[in-house]
């Protein structure tokens, strides 16, 4: 019996373009693999300390299925503190110039600093992915347009180190929603092309448990929006709030995987992950029943 892959017939024409030509097919849910050159993330910080490692970890992630590379070397955890453009460049150019000597697979850079972005992109990154949503730099919409990049826009209520300050809303997902038609239209109006644009609702960027469970359960309603939708749930503290445990935070692949799939099934184009053979398999049981529908 052949391999099943559930193809979702409302985009199989739909695609991100990239600036070099590839593009990444929106026929199916996209599995983004996290990578973080950080010594302090809350999750898998400081067990990739030298290229050759994460070169590594990288090649066993596209190994297992991943689409999509995503790297970043500054923390955003709660509480975490800025990290200087030098020190930002030094975790991450050699990993993507390393990498990219390797192999084609579209890389992400994860930054919300445009001289980080500029030179990320110069050593072969393909998109960018701004948990700032260009709030933290006023060059880094020019970036993306002038290097015709496609562009993660997150919704996140203030910065790292105060995000979970008491975050309250009065309606969690027409917030965001509002935040993002402003971003969408700030991102045009800087000669973005807005095909190019995905969005990132932030699950745990300044949000209450009830926030993101707000989220996940009405990311339909998103798609007003028109745009891929991406969703990072990974190994995140509100799956601890759920399920408590004395455990470390890359023992959460269970509440990880559930969310995956619940968000695909809801409507996630792309998720970000940690665990990646772990969620590709989900995704794919998930897909072969969605197919018979």
């Amino acid at each position: 019996m052949p391999k099943q892959t559930y193809v979702r017939k409302e985009e199989i024409k739909q695609a991100i373009q990239l600036a070099n030509g590839k593009q990444l097919p929106l026929s199916r849910p996209l599995v983004m693999g996290v990578f973080n050159a950080t010594p302090d993330s809350f999750s898998d910080g400081g067990q990739f300390d030298s290229v050759e490692k994460a070169c590594e970890r990288v090649e066993q992630m596209i190994a297992e299925g991943a689409d999509i590379i995503d790297i970043g070397g500054e923390s955003s955890r709660p509480g975490a503190e800025p990290l200087s453009v030098d020190d930002e460049l030094k975790r991450v150019i050699p990993l993507i110039t390393a990498i990219r000597k390797k192999t084609d697979i579209p890389i992400a850079i994860d930054t919300c600093k445009s001289e980080v972005a500029q030179k990320a992109v110069d050593a072969g990154a393909d998109i960018v992915n701004d948990i700032t949503s260009f709030g933290n730099s006023p060059d880094m919409a020019k970036i993306v347009a002038d290097n015709n990049l496609p562009v993660i826009l997150m919704h996140m209520r203030g910065n790292p180190q105060n995000m979970q300050d008491s975050p309250n809303y009065d309606s969690v997902n027409d917030e965001i929603i509002s935040f993002f038609k402003e971003r969408i239209d700030y991102a045009v109006t800087n000669k973005i092309d807005k095909s190019k644009i995905i969005l990132d609702p932030g699950i745990g960027f300044g949000k209450r448990l009830s926030d993101n469970l707000s989220i996940l359960a009405d990311l339909e309603n998103y798609k007003q929006l028109n745009l891929p939708l991406l969703i990072g749930t990974s190994r995140k503290s509100f799956i601890d709030m759920i399920h408590p445990s004395t455990k470390d935070a890359d023992s959460r692949i269970g509440g990880s995987i559930a969310s995956a799939v619940i968000a695909v099934m809801h409507g996630a184009n792309i998720v970000r992950v940690h665990d990646v053979h772990q969620t590709v398999e989900a995704l794919k049981v998930s897909q072969a029943l969605m197919e018979l529908k």
